[in-house]
């Protein structure tokens, strides 16, 4: 009875701990869990499933390296979030599967993202036929996120342009650059004219339809 009794309370003890932990991490939805997130969430479950078993092992044992994990995983989350190269390096960058309609199979290769795979998703969001797509984007969560064409030719932007993000963080992100073909000075000469002459104090800069959208530091 007395082996019983310890199990249950180092279950409900460790589910308490694993919950307090989970929400000092941040909300985040499954589908929006990086590489991090899951290495972290997997060996504190498997500690929790030792630490039931072993019952002769003191709780502390296992708590400690679960709050090791929960702390580095913070300070990497945050590092994260100050550093967009970093966060490429770890979190992937989204990718365009399908641009005006044109399936880029250079880019499923890449991402080993193969037909089978892409018609799915599409059947996930009812749609039919590829050739109703405008954009479809492999995000680095690996969630497809589709634009579909118009089919009403009295709306406007019709063949309208997605978001091209060009600044985060005050880094400029060559490689969408080079998707619109433009170059970094020549996006620096447009900023300037538009009155900004520092990068680094601009939070958020995307390009959509030939019209900038900036978004500046504390502002």
């Amino acid at each position: 009875m007395e082996v019983y009794l310890n199990i249950a309370f180092r279950t409900i003890s460790l589910y308490v701990v694993i919950l307090v932990i989970f929400r000092l991490m941040g909300k985040r939805e499954i589908g929006e869990l990086s590489i991090l997130d899951l290495v972290v969430f997997i060996m504190i479950g498997e500690m929790a499933v030792i630490s039931i078993e072993n019952t002769k092992d003191p709780l502390t044992h296992t708590m400690v390296p679960m709050v090791l994990l929960m702390l580095i995983q913070i300070s990497l989350a945050t590092i994260s979030l100050k550093s967009k190269r970093f966060r490429n390096l770890v979190d992937g960058q989204p990718t365009i599967i399908i641009n005006r309609g044109k399936i880029d199979e250079h880019a499923m290769k890449k991402q080993r993202y193969n037909f089978d795979d892409l018609m799915a998703q599409l059947r996930e969001k009812d749609i039919r036929s590829i050739a109703d797509v405008e954009f479809a984007i492999l995000e680095a969560s690996g969630n497809l996120s589709v634009i579909e064409k118009l089919q009403d030719p009295n709306k406007p932007n019709k063949n309208g342009d997605i978001t091209i993000p060009l600044i985060m963080d005050g880094q400029i992100d060559e490689e969408n650059l080079k998707r619109i073909n433009k170059t970094n000075l020549w996006l620096r000469q447009e900023l300037k004219k538009k009155g900004h002459h520092d990068i680094k104090k601009i939070s958020f800069c995307s390009y959509e339809n030939g019209k900038f959208f900036i978004d500046l530091q504390d502002e």
